[in-house]
């Protein structure tokens, strides 16, 4: 998942958990899960696994059971074959297996410049944004500047 090995946390299929759950590292879901899922690691839900959410955030999600809730992955979200998603989704890259139920709405996000925005300066960062802008559209019309 990444090129830092992160420590990995299992859920097992008798797990019932109900309410915040933060974390950072890895985390697959085999049991069920109600509540809201806040996190900068990586998550998997297991083709077993029952997740109702208000709300799941993560770096990525993979999800081969089902979940209820709206979904929010910086890099990435997975709906693998068999899985059952109903909320919305807002990622960066996305991929929808074949035989997927999925009802909700799907929002794409822009990647953002490679600034921090808490540790840049205010017009640094608006140079960031002119310069990624600029270098996106040479691109798209072909341009060799």
């Amino acid at each position: 998942m990444d090129e830092i090995q992160k420590n990995y946390t299992v859920f097992g299929s008798e797990s019932d958990f109900d309410g915040r759950l933060e974390f950072t590292d890895n985390l697959k879901i085999v049991g069920h899960f109600n509540g809201t899922i806040v996190s900068t690691g990586n998550l998997i839900i297991d083709k077993v696994a029952v997740c109702n959410v208000d709300k799941m955030e993560a770096q990525s999600i993979i999800i081969n059971g089902t979940v209820t809730g709206n979904i929010e992955a910086l890099e990435h979200v997975e709906m693998c074959s068999g899985s059952k998603v109903k909320g919305d989704v807002v990622t960066s890259r996305i991929r929808i297996a074949d035989n997927v139920d999925f009802e909700g709405q799907i929002t794409m996000l822009d990647k953002e410049p490679e600034i921090d925005l808490f540790s840049a300066a205010s017009d640094e960062y608006k140079q960031s944004l002119v310069l990624k802008s600029d270098t996106t559209s040479d691109k798209e019309f072909g341009s060799d500047k």
